[in-house]
């Protein structure tokens, strides 16, 4: 009873966190700015306004002037700044607010210009905001954000300001919109180098779009990825139904399982592709489109991992049912499921990155850590599965097995070698310079689940032989139990001397020992 109350208190605090993670959280090209302060950095006060990757318009070889100026008059690729206004607190002291004018400045670069950001005196701390050491130098004005003008991209980084006049609380940032000419990571601030602007909030919004829509530079790609994906899974699925529909009379209660599959992973790629071409046109997230795609996939990767282990353990081939273990299987599917679906909710709905380091962690150690208990317990029971089949010759079984084995063991060699990469990508490029590469990691995950996939569906695919087989199989092995259980009585003779069974004298004994074998095997499935 206390281990089932537990349960349903951490299945109560999980749909919670991702009740949170669907409406409170939030990733898109229209980035929204409502009641945020500002951080104290050094000698600045910084808000990081957004990080996104751009890509350059590309003009038609062949286009003339005037078709090269309205293209610059209504840009492909741009960040516009609609209706950004700037609150101090009421209760400011009234000899602040009778000050001489605070300003609020915003700056934005492309990632390769990071070092014209920010200066120093001498050799001295980097600093964000204007000293007086500086001033003197003659670098820069004192109380403003120090740049230097980029050598490579000429006109950037871009600065605007917006001032507080006298008395007023609120400072409005007229609308503009920076066109993008050059393929970058661009990063925007919002930056403040006056203490007496403490409590400053921030209301407005952001638009970044590029040339073939609102869709992220990094997540772009996938759009076009998750329509070959579902391609993909169209076609297995054609496959599969076929020789489903063709001999269904002899389907496995596995094969329904696979048919699942099958039929998640096509909603899956199916719900992702439309939820980016609907992000591509809108600029927002649609999160219920988002929230199904997530949960399909969710249900998918957990039906599919435990599809894969009672698979190792032997059901329906060496075993007809998981016996004790059935309780700690779903527990361990279920366990996956809500760790998972907590985990794909934020990633998606939400940014990652804007999650400090223990949060993330928090969140991604109980699938790496469930998902390795997976591995473990999967090649476990296949290594004492094989043994069985052996044992007891059942060959063509024993082939499948073992060609399931290798393509399990190739997937898990592969994903360890993708992860020490994912590792040093990530790693090597603490400023997202390789964004335009970054798509391929999660796609690399998908194509990956396809393909074992793929190799599964082709080992268990229904046919004609499917069913009787294994009932054959089954039938056979039992005849074998049960005539190896049953011991050999001495025939007694008219005269009243025992003769044995068979004409070799050793075979009593040989008997007695293949028995004990089966009936250690037999205690060894109860305790199971």
């Amino acid at each position: 009873m206390a281990a089932d109350t537990a349960a349903a208190r951490v299945l109560a605090v999980a749909v919670a966190v991702a009740v949170v993670a669907l409406f409170c959280l939030g990733e898109a090209s229209v980035h929204e700015y409502s009641g945020l302060g500002f951080l104290n950095q050094g000698n600045a006060f910084i808000l990081h306004a957004g990080s996104e990757g751009l890509y350059a318009p590309v003009s038609p070889a062949n286009a003339t002037a005037e078709e090269e100026d309205d293209a610059a008059a209504l840009p492909d690729a741009f960040i516009r700044f609609d209706k950004i206004t700037f609150k101090r607190p009421e209760e400011a002291p009234d000899s602040v607010k009778e000050a001489s004018s605070a300003k609020v400045q915003i700056i934005v670069f492309e990632i390769e210009d990071r070092e014209m950001i920010g200066g120093s005196a001498y050799g001295g701390q980097k600093a964000i905001c204007c000293t007086s050491d500086l001033a003197k130098l003659g670098a820069c004005a004192e109380g403003s954000v120090i740049y230097r003008p980029s050598k490579v991209n000429p006109g950037w980084p871009q600065l605007l300001a917006a001032s507080f006049d006298g008395s007023d609380l609120i400072a409005t940032l007229p609308s503009r919109t920076i066109p993008v000419r050059k393929t970058g990571m661009y990063n925007m601030y919002f930056i403040h180098c006056d203490p007496s602007l403490a409590g400053l909030e921030i209301e407005g919004k952001t638009i970044w779009k590029n040339p073939t829509g609102y869709l992220p530079g990094r997540m772009a790609p996938l759009k076009d990825f998750f329509g070959v994906m579902s391609f993909a899974f169209v076609i297995l699925g054609i496959y599969w139904f076929y020789q489903y529909m063709k001999f269904w009379r002899e389907v496995l209660p596995l094969q329904n399982c696979i048919t699942l599959v099958i039929t998640l992973g096509m909603l899956e790629m199916a719900l992702w592709y439309f939820e980016y071409a609907e992000f591509n046109e809108t600029g927002v997230r649609a999160k219920a489109i988002t929230f199904w795609a997530v949960t399909f996939g969710t249900v998918k990767r957990t039906v599919a991992r435990l599809i894969i282990l009672i698979v190792s353990m032997g059901y329906g081939v060496v075993r007809p049912t998981l016996g004790g273990l059935t309780s700690k299987v779903v527990m361990l599917g279920g366990t996956f499921f809500v760790a998972t679906e907590i985990l794909e909710l934020v990633e998606n709905l939400g940014t990652v990155n804007d999650l400090s380091g223990k949060a993330r962690l928090f969140l991604v150690y109980p699938v790496a850590i469930l998902d390795a208990s997976f591995i473990v317990w999967i090649f476990i029971s296949l290594r004492k599965t094989l043994s069985q089949l052996q044992a007891r010759r059942l060959m063509a079984k024993l082939d499948i097995y073992r060609k399931f084995t290798i393509a399990l063991a190739i997937t898990v060699l592969v994903s360890i070698a993708w992860i020490g990469y994912e590792i040093y990508f990530k790693s090597t490029d603490v400023f997202n310079e390789r964004w335009q590469y970054a798509w391929i990691i999660p796609a690399f995950w998908h194509a990956l689940s396809f393909s074992l996939l793929s190799v599964i569906s082709y080992l268990w695919a229904p046919s004609q032989s499917s069913m009787r087989f294994t009932n054959d199989a089954s039938e056979k092995f039992d005849r074998e139990d049960s005539l190896s259980l049953i011991r050999p009585r001495p025939i007694v003779s008219k005269n009243g001397w025992s003769v044995a069974s068979t004409p070799d004298a050793k075979a009593p004994k040989s008997m007695d020992t293949v028995t004990t074998s089966f009936d250690e095997d037999d205690e060894e499935n109860k305790r199971e």
